[in-house]
């Protein structure tokens, strides 16, 4: 029998205190596949958090998460397989090469770890074929973020979550993370981005979420170019 995909997550009245601080109050939200979220505020806004949550890394002091594929809902580790997850940390081994990353993940989550298979992956994050087989700790800050892209990619995850994916990416290898973005939601994926690089997710998010503090201050699905996207952004992320 094959694994269920997820195709929409139901966020309802989601509520996370750390002690006397309160990190997320009341967010309701709900994601469909074949869409890009962006998750949208300042710093502190309560996003990672939200990420952190989606991931099931963090349970919430209130509310619910349901996962649901075709109306049915899927629970733990089977939600856990269709998760694949980019946060600040890249959880990738800098002794290890690209391959032998990929190949260590590959047998925690059991899947294809054949040389095709592993450089498949690596070709869609772009990753220099080159720099393949070194240590990863030689690697730039943005093969990092590839490599740690790979991984999350490794499962062919059916919710994709980012954390500032373009965090050492020059101009263009951001644009080209967002356009492969772009084509995993396309597939299919419901994917979701924290991001402050609205130039590389322009015209491709057709979801925008913005936290305020916690709250949920703005939630709109539709078209958005880079001018939409910023003004949005600067009218209720303030």
């Amino acid at each position: 029998m094959g694994r269920g995909r997820i195709d929409r997550v139901e966020i309802t009245k989601v509520a996370k205190r750390y002690g006397n601080e309160r990190a997320l109050a009341g967010v309701s939200v709900e994601l469909a596949g074949k869409t890009m979220c962006a998750l949208l505020g300042h710093n502190g806004a309560g996003k990672t958090t939200l990420l952190g949550i989606l991931s099931t890394l963090v349970r919430p002091s209130d509310g619910n998460v349901h996962y649901r594929s075709h109306d049915a809902e899927i629970k733990d580790a089977d939600v856990r397989r269709e998760i694949g997850m980019l946060a600040h940390a890249s959880l990738c081994y800098p002794e290890l090469s690209a391959y032998e990353n990929l190949e260590f993940f590959a047998g925690l989550y059991g899947v294809d770890d054949s040389k095709t298979a592993l450089s498949a992956v690596l070709d869609r994050v772009d990753l220099d074929s080159r720099a393949r087989m070194r240590a990863a700790r030689t690697y730039s800050r943005g093969m990092v973020q590839r490599l740690a892209l790979a991984r999350a990619l490794l499962t062919k995850p059916s919710l994709l979550l980012l954390d500032e994916p373009f965090t050492g990416l020059d101009r263009g290898g951001a644009v080209a993370l967002g356009a492969e973005l772009g084509k995993l939601r396309d597939e299919g994926a419901i994917v979701v981005v924290v991001t402050h690089d609205l130039e590389a997710i322009a015209g491709r998010a057709d979801h925008v979420v913005i936290l305020r503090r916690g709250q949920l201050v703005f939630e709109e699905r539709g078209s958005y170019d880079y001018e939409r996207l910023k003004d949005v952004y600067h009218q209720h992320a303030n």
